[in-house]
């Protein structure tokens, strides 16, 4: 670079105009102003008010400004009046000025979790170089097929950040053609501390999630989900990824579509984030081997009441006896089980 286009660079990082947006004022900001039209008019201090072009001490430029980026939202807050922050800058790579409008979005009422669901769900497995989406309906039923958002991580801050950006636009774009209104995703804390601690003999387990862009993702998500609209629902991570490839993977793998780990680790997701149970119970034997008959594929629905109650006796005679104390523990079917469901027991 020579030593010209150095100070011009120099000199253009520096001559810059900026003021803070007044809620009240017209269009918004006193100061810095911008009609509906496009015209750019600026308030001259009380030394250069005889350079000025306009009444009221304000000099009009000839050039008009276009917003091309969310103009529908600067427009509806220029017509109420409310506060709008401008910052004109030059760009000496293009030689061309430029008006950067801003504004605090109000924080919006978070909806009910039932609401947030009440269209189905997209659930997503965060991974370090993709992110693994699936849309699930109200019943915890994959709908469609599953989607893939790669990023890459390597090279500076910026490409990371707008690979991330990136990645993340295309899932709220997805989102937006499914029709569901909430995003369900991990709850995941990966601290330097916790992982040393558990994982402090596997180097490149911990390089691994070193580079995995936990926080970033989850502020980056919450966010942007924010500007269109859609929740965020955070879901306990433990076996999610366990789970899903052991009931779901299998059962969704077809001659056309290979369903991945991380695929079926987006319906555990899914499907807890929507209340229902992650692991399926194991269909029973044929029925010539009656001696040794598990229990029906078939769950009662979550709000049945008496659902984990003792099943209704058969009327007639009886051709086997029942035990002692065996209609006792059939009608308790938590009692043998403490972590969790009697849904979610392991075959």
């Amino acid at each position: 670079m020579s030593l010209r286009a150095w100070r011009e660079r120099w000199q253009a990082a520096r001559m810059f105009l900026t003021a803070d947006g007044e809620s009240g004022k017209r269009c918004g900001n006193e100061t810095i102003r911008v009609t509906e039209s496009g015209e750019l008019s600026i308030r001259l201090p009380a030394a250069l008010t005889h350079l000025a072009n306009a009444p009221h001490g304000r000099y009009v430029l000839d050039a008009g400004v276009v917003f091309t980026h969310r103009a529908a939202g600067w427009r509806d807050r220029i017509a109420a009046d409310r506060a709008v922050a401008y910052r004109i800058h030059h760009d000496t790579l293009r030689g061309r000025w430029y008006v950067t409008a801003s504004w605090q979005r109000a924080v919006a009422p978070a909806p009910s979790l039932r609401t947030a669901l009440a269209r189905g769900v997209v659930a997503v497995d965060m991974n370090h170089d993709h992110l693994a989406a699936w849309h699930l309906d109200t019943h915890g039923n994959p709908v469609g097929e599953p989607r893939r958002f790669p990023y890459d991580l390597s090279g500076g801050m910026r490409h990371r950040d707008a690979q991330i950006r990136h990645a993340l636009t295309r899932l709220l774009h997805y989102a937006h053609r499914t029709g569901a209104s909430a995003i369900a995703v991990e709850e995941l804390d990966f601290t330097q501390g916790r992982t040393r601690e558990a994982y402090g003999g596997n180097k490149r387990f911990r390089r691994l999630i070193s580079r995995f862009p936990t926080a970033r993702l989850r502020a980056r998500l919450v966010s942007m989900a924010a500007e269109r609209n859609v929740a965020v629902v955070a879901v306990d991570p433990a076996y999610t990824s366990r789970w899903g490839a052991q009931h779901w993977q299998k059962p969704l793998t077809t001659p056309t579509r290979r369903t991945t780990r991380h695929d079926a680790a987006a319906v555990a997701i899914g499907r807890r984030a929507l209340g229902h149970p992650i692991r399926r119970r194991t269909a029973p034997p044929p029925h010539d081997r009656r001696d040794r008959a598990g229990h029906r594929t078939v769950q009662a629905g979550t709000r049945i009441p008496g659902r984990e109650g003792a099943r209704p006796r058969p009327t007639g005679p009886r051709t086997r006896s029942v035990p002692a104390g065996g209609g006792a523990k059939a009608g308790d079917q938590r009692a043998q089980h403490r972590s969790g469901h009697a849904a979610e027991r392991a075959p």
